[in-house]
């Protein structure tokens, strides 16, 4: 395989891990004899340790060398993973979707810096957008690959997630750039527009990203759909992101970052909140695809900004760390919402996306479009 095609190939493991349980929420609840709410906190399992692993992982995985500690994250993932498929209580099930999580955090940072190290600065956009395709057919394979499985056995799904994790392991990459071998400060990473990034980058994906287990509940509350459709139903998402990606990164090297981000919140708002109203499964997973194509835009123009100054695996590490952070929390914020009522708990969601319009129009940074 070639290097750079390795690099993008492993923005899949992050999305496809930790949705993989998004469609077999009530095959785990039974197994494991636990209740649906309980279930879903395994997505949370996984999340929340990578973000806040996250928070450092970039900068320390540039003193140790990127790519050893990639190679080291994915062999460490493929073992988890395993365990994960073996697991004969829901405990050690949780802990080991932890340490997914860990490992997961000690490969996305890197693997964007790499990418974005070797890409030309006007087409910096082209290569987000093209990570976020691949981010996005993790995303689309997760709950599909895991709905199918749960049909007859779910552990055959965390099966296939080692497997991957272990030829990414032995794939080829890029040797580490001057840039990458120099050991950065912690702090060098908390500038103000990589906090401005994180914090709209966290209420986002915890609003749009985050909700494929709401929209799992939503599917199968309102139209009885079984585990393998509701996997199939719940891809619309990366789907519709992947297929757009190439555009989405277009419109950023373009218009600018600015103005795309504006109309990927925009549009996501609006798309979000239909889900819980619409009454007819072709429209809501049509609304749910648009929310992918404006999770596409809104990622891309968050990355363009941060890796498009001189943020390096350390600025990037921190705003996906907060990204995560947010979609982590989606279960505690919605779930109780959406049962007082499918249409408040999407309806909050995209209230939430609609407020950072005016934060955005207003502090976010203006680059200017890039040309060539």
């Amino acid at each position: 395989m070639n290097p750079r095609i390795a690099l993008y190939v492993g923005g899949l493991l992050g999305p496809f891990g930790a949705g993989i349980v998004a469609a077999m929420l009530p095959e785990l609840a039974a197994d494991y004899q636990v209740t649906p709410g309980l279930a879903a906190t395994s997505t949370t399992t996984y999340l929340l340790p990578f973000a806040l692993v996250m928070l450092v992982s970039g900068n320390l995985g540039e003193r140790w060398g990127s790519t050893r500690t990639i190679r080291a994250a994915y062999i460490g993932y493929a073992v988890v993973a395993l365990l994960g498929a073996l697991a004969p209580w829901f405990w050690l099930f949780q802990l080991t979707r932890a340490l997914q999580g860990v490992a997961n955090a000690f490969t996305t940072p890197l693997l964007l810096a790499k990418i974005a190290a070797g890409a030309p600065r006007q087409r910096l956009g082209r290569a987000m957008g093209a990570y976020g395709a691949m981010q996005a057919i993790g995303q689309t394979t997760a709950p599909l690959v895991g709905g199918l499985a749960a049909e007859t056995a779910w552990q055959l799904a965390f099966l296939g997630v080692a497997v991957v994790a272990a030829a990414l392991a032995v794939s080829p990459l890029p040797p580490d750039t001057a840039a990458q071998r120099r050991p950065p400060a912690l702090r060098d990473a908390w500038t103000p527009v990589v906090l401005l990034s994180g914090a709209v980058a966290a209420i986002a994906w915890m609003c749009s990203a985050g909700l494929p287990f709401l929209v799992a509940f939503r599917l199968d509350d309102a139209f009885a759909l079984s585990p393998g459709a509701r996997g199939l139903a719940l891809t619309a998402y990366g789907i519709a992101g992947a297929l757009a990606a190439r555009l989405t990164g277009s419109a950023v090297d373009r218009f600018g970052v600015r103005t795309t981000l504006i109309t990927g919140v925009l549009v996501n708002a609006i798309a979000v909140a239909a889900v819980g109203t619409l009454d007819r499964l072709p429209v809501v997973v049509l609304a749910w695809a648009a929310a992918g194509v404006c999770g596409q835009l809104i990622l891309v123009a968050v990355h363009s900004t941060v890796l498009g100054g001189t943020g390096g695996g350390g600025a990037i590490s921190v705003v996906t760390a907060w990204r995560f952070l947010g979609m982590s929390a989606a279960p505690a914020v919605f779930t109780g919402l959406y049962h007082q009522g499918a249409a408040l708990g999407f309806g909050v969601a995209g209230l939430l996306l609609a407020l950072l319009i005016p934060v955005v129009s207003i502090w976010w940074p203006r680059p200017r479009p890039a040309t060539g």
